[in-house]
């Protein structure tokens, strides 16, 4: 059974981890979701317009009213720039597994952003959650997030021919990973 307990903040050497607001819109705007660069690698494509942004976030604010909505806005402690977004969801009650995803603004990729947030957030799942598996999944024509899946402790479980179908109308294999909660806190106990 998952311990929900909503989106809580969450801290690294680095990062903050936490709920995003209606005055994060332009920032997601400029600095990810307007991004041909970040978008090639989602499902959803570049927005055209700060408009689409807001929609987008007024959704994310609304889903807070729920324990079960795990939303995060990524955030620099240095200069509090907001620089990226992750997500836990598809609970999947009778498994106990959930899904993770995340996007970082262009500036900030190759600096290790990716890999903490994901850290954190994997911690949390196994932690705080109760989370039994947690999988994610990224196009093969970005191995650079592979990397990062890998560095948080998961492994690739397969690829999967033409997963994705993006904005452009292009199918894409995905690597899938996952993790396991056995598995994450066997290694948090053999590096003590």
């Amino acid at each position: 059974m998952f311990d929900f307990c909503g989106t809580p903040t969450i801290e690294t050497d680095r990062l903050i981890l936490r709920k995003l607001c209606l005055d994060d819109t332009q920032s997601a705007f400029d600095h990810w979701l307007s991004d041909e660069r970040v978008s090639d690698h989602r499902v959803s494509p570049a927005h055209k317009n700060v408009a689409e942004t807001k929609v987008r976030m007024e959704k994310v604010v609304g889903g807070y009213d729920s324990k079960e909505f795990c939303y995060w806005g990524i955030e620099l402690k240095d200069g509090q720039v907001l620089i990226g977004e992750v997500d836990l969801y598809d609970f999947n009650p009778s498994t106990g597994n959930c899904e993770v995803s995340y996007s970082i603004g262009y500036n900030w990729w190759n600096k290790g952003y990716g890999t903490e947030t994901l850290k954190a957030v994997v911690k949390f799942a196994f932690i705080h959650m109760n989370v039994h598996k947690l999988s994610a999944a990224h196009n093969t024509d970005n191995p650079a997030s592979g990397r990062i899946m890998e560095k948080a402790g998961m492994k690739q479980e397969g690829i999967i021919r033409y997963m994705i179908r993006n904005a452009k109308g292009q199918y894409k294999d995905c690597a899938v990973y996952g993790i396991l909660r056995e598995d994450y806190v066997g290694e948090e106990e053999g590096s003590k």
